[in-house]
């Protein structure tokens, strides 16, 4: 039976497809049956550009998702100190809200 559970996320940023580099501005993360990875289950993340509906489509293990967004919080925590104040460390998508 498939879950549905989904989330979506406003992003900024750019993903590599297959024309080439690409804006991305929506994430689709989603956990449910993969079309490609050997899982019965796993997390999917699509990165789409709304405009052109390109995509970016990634599946991991629950195990590899967990250990990914260690990692990114990481980099993030490590980064953010080292380029504290920086125009970089601002986020477009929170200052386009704002």
């Amino acid at each position: 039976m498939c879950s549905y559970i989904t989330e979506k996320a406003q992003i900024f940023g750019s993903a590599k497809g297959k024309k080439g580099w690409m804006a991305v501005d929506t994430a689709v993360i989603y956990y449910d049956h993969p079309v490609h990875v050997p899982l019965d289950h796993a997390l999917n993340i699509d990165f789409v550009d709304s405009r052109s509906k390109e995509r970016v489509a990634v599946e991991l293990s629950a195990a590899s998702a967990r250990e990914l967004i260690k990692r990114i919080q990481a980099a993030l925590d490590h980064g953010e100190s080292v380029h504290l104040g920086s125009t970089e460390a601002q986020d477009p998508v929170r200052i386009h809200a704002l």
